[in-house]
């Protein structure tokens, strides 16, 4: 008898005790993933990106040929133009859920259009 109460007992610790320390799961989502990235956000983080990456000094003296503007938008996206002095530009496009930013680089003048990477739109937003 007595064995059968200390499997009985145990089982139950068992149970309880993976209950509460399950992984999570996958539908949990993180507190940056419940917001919706609204266009300024897209833009602030977008402008903090280009900020940090590329050397704006060229642009000091002629502000027009290096600049940042709002592109189309789509239901699940914003998109974000750079536009370098060389003539380049670059695309962002920016996931409204995810906060998940696909790099899009364009050479008008040679016709080439290349991916050039991901960025976490959060890791660019100021806390």
């Amino acid at each position: 008898m007595k064995y059968i109460a200390f499997t009985f007992v145990f089982l139950v610790l068992l149970l309880c005790s993976c209950r509460n320390h399950a992984a999570p799961s996958s539908d949990v989502q993180t507190e940056d993933t419940l917001r919706t990235i609204t266009e300024e956000m897209a833009y602030e983080g977008v402008n903090n990106y280009c900020h940090s990456t590329y050397d704006w000094s060229v642009a000091k003296d002629h502000p027009d040929i290096m600049y940042l503007t709002m592109g189309e938008e789509t239901d699940s996206a914003h998109q974000v133009v750079f536009r370098s002095y060389t003539g380049a530009f670059v695309h962002f496009y920016v996931d409204k859920t995810s906060g998940t930013t696909k790099i899009v680089e364009e050479v008008p003048s040679l016709n080439v259009e290349e991916e050039a990477g991901t960025i976490n739109l959060f890791d660019y937003l100021e806390k």
